[in-house]
């Protein structure tokens, strides 16, 4: 059941061109895109996976069953020719390859009943076209697991270029770009979009069974909120050229959706950011939101752990997970991991209090912009390089970022931030120092952000009018204030619990990758000129 690369036999060969390549399946008769037909109904068709699991332990060297008969199909993997009476060809399906032998002594339906009739039609099928072909059960005298073809293989559709499996294909730029070529060549790549569909899968389960209702919000809107980001905009011709945005976070509308009396919702869906590309960020990535009236932030906590804990359990069947990470210094052939314990209970570590022990001269109050020179002079100290613009917000991130992010290695929370990093978040304490906010990381990345919903108007205002400032200051990611979701805050939003997931990088953690884009189907691509 290898899942190896396709080898091809015939690369001694020259491949014919497209138009030899159809002219010769024209000379013998052969369809090159037949309708697809269902089965003989004497030759049932069966999974290659289902024909291992079913007959590999059960059979003896060289057993044939007869009246075993099935079809299978897929994709031709490699083939060998013993005589012009005999062909081996593996056939691949779904990450599994199958044997099937095709003699003449037992083939029916062929092209002619010569030998050479019957060499010309198989030696016409090649590496990488997708064929169907039925018998029955078997071992060979070696001991694999084999369908002895009692009818001609059937092509369904010829492949019209060779797979590049010896030579291989790792050079990022072609891998991107003909992503169908990178599945065949590389089999592994398709490992991340199957973990993509098993997290999926888990938090929509385990978010259902909590009764929380799967809804979707706007992708293209008149304003920007929920999130400090660029955004894509377009325009609209039906609305007389009006300038539309596409969103950067669902959440302005999901918390609108609470006002108006769904206690629990969440959407799982795309964002868009018109920011750069990195190992953990891409301008078109997938996210899930919840909201949910009625809890705490000790609620989120509690939600979040029990949630990556049984996610990371049923993708990879344990709490232990490798990670892969950048090659040392100077030595890009080597690769570095780490061994992640999901085991309860995550770290948790004090934001605010972590920054005054790593940076002991930050002045008393860090949400006072009037602090901003002295946190500048502590960044130059201890040689930090400075965001742009220079915002208390982009500040602090700047000092987390350096001083705590790298001690996540094993997932931690990060509590108790700076209330000006969180202006949609309420307030943990009476002064305003701290937000009720946490993110999760792991490995040093952020899987995830949430927070206690504010729910006052007056202050919302105010906070949105403090954004105005950094964005007339140079800072041209903060949104312009959506005070139409000021005025939805006033028909009265419960106390409620935001959360947000970057489903991508997770994606790329579990999987065991350390490029996000390796757990997108079809990364962007720069145009090609």
């Amino acid at each position: 059941m290898s899942t190896a690369p396709p080898a091809a036999s015939e690369a001694s060969s020259r491949r014919p061109t497209r138009e030899q390549r159809i002219q010769t399946l024209k000379d013998l008769g052969i369809t090159a895109y037949p309708r697809y037909t269902p089965s003989p109904p004497e030759f049932p068709l069966m999974d290659v996976q289902h024909v291992h699991e079913q007959w590999d332990s059960t059979l003896e060297k060289g057993a044939k069953l007869e009246n075993e008969q099935v079809t299978v199909q897929g994709r031709i993997h490699r083939k060998r020719e013993s005589s012009k009476r005999l062909f081996f060809i593996d056939i691949e399906q779904n990450g599994q390859t199958i044997q099937i032998a095709a003699s003449l002594v037992r083939a029916s339906g062929s092209a002619g009943a010569d030998a050479e009739s019957f060499a010309k039609r198989y030696r016409a099928l090649l590496v990488g076209d997708i064929v169907r072909v039925s018998g029955f059960v078997g071992k060979t005298n070696t001991g694999e697991t084999s369908v002895f073809a009692v009818r001609a293989m059937e092509l369904l559709t010829p492949c019209l270029h060779t797979i590049p499996s010896r030579s291989g294909l790792v050079d990022m730029e072609k891998r991107f770009r003909k992503r169908h070529l990178d599945m065949l060549v590389n089999p592994h790549v398709k490992n991340a979009l199957a973990v993509r569909a098993k997290v999926l899968s888990f938090i929509r389960g385990f978010l259902s069974a909590r009764q929380f209702v799967e809804v979707e919000t706007p992708i293209l809107s008149a304003t920007v909120g929920g999130a400090s980001a660029r955004p894509f905009a377009t325009r609209s011709v039906a609305f007389g050229d009006t300038e539309l945005f596409m969103r950067v976070a669902p959440e302005l509308f999901l918390k609108q959706l609470v006002i108006g009396g769904m206690d629990r919702v969440y959407e799982i869906g795309k964002q868009f950011r018109n920011e750069g590309v990195d190992s953990d960020h891409n301008p078109e990535f997938t996210t899930c939101e919840f909201y949910q009236a009625y809890a705490t932030l000790e609620d989120l906590l509690q939600s979040t752990e029990e949630m990556i804990r049984g996610m990371v359990q049923t993708v990879t069947g344990s709490l232990r997970v490798r990670v892969e990470g950048p090659p040392p210094s100077g030595h890009s052939d080597q690769s570095t991991h780490t061994v992640v314990d999901f085991a309860p209970p995550f770290r948790r570590i004090n934001v605010t209090e972590m920054l005054r022990q790593k940076a002991p001269d930050l002045p008393p109050d860090l949400n006072d912009p009037a602090a901003i020179p002295r946190i500048i002079s502590v960044l130059k100290a201890q040689g930090i390089a400075l965001p742009r613009p220079l915002t208390l917000p982009r500040l602090l991130d700047r000092l987390i970022s350096r001083h705590i992010e790298p001690e996540c290695t094993q997932p931690t929370f990060l509590v108790s931030h700076p209330s000006v990093m969180s202006p949609l978040s309420k307030p943990a304490d009476a002064e305003n120092a701290t937000s009720a906010r946490f993110e999760l990381f792991v490995n040093s990345t952020e899987l995830v952000n949430a927070y206690e919903e504010l729910n006052d108007p007056f202050i919302q205002r105010q906070n949105f009018s403090l954004q105005a400032a950094q964005k007339d200051a140079g800072d041209d990611e903060i949104p312009a204030p959506d005070l139409a979701f000021c005025d939805a805050l006033e028909y009265a939003l419960p106390p409620t619990g935001g959360w947000g997931m970057g489903i991508d990088r997770v994606v790329a953690l579990l999987a065991g990758v350390s490029h996000l884009r390796e757990a997108i189907s079809f990364p962007i691509m720069r145009p090609q000129k």
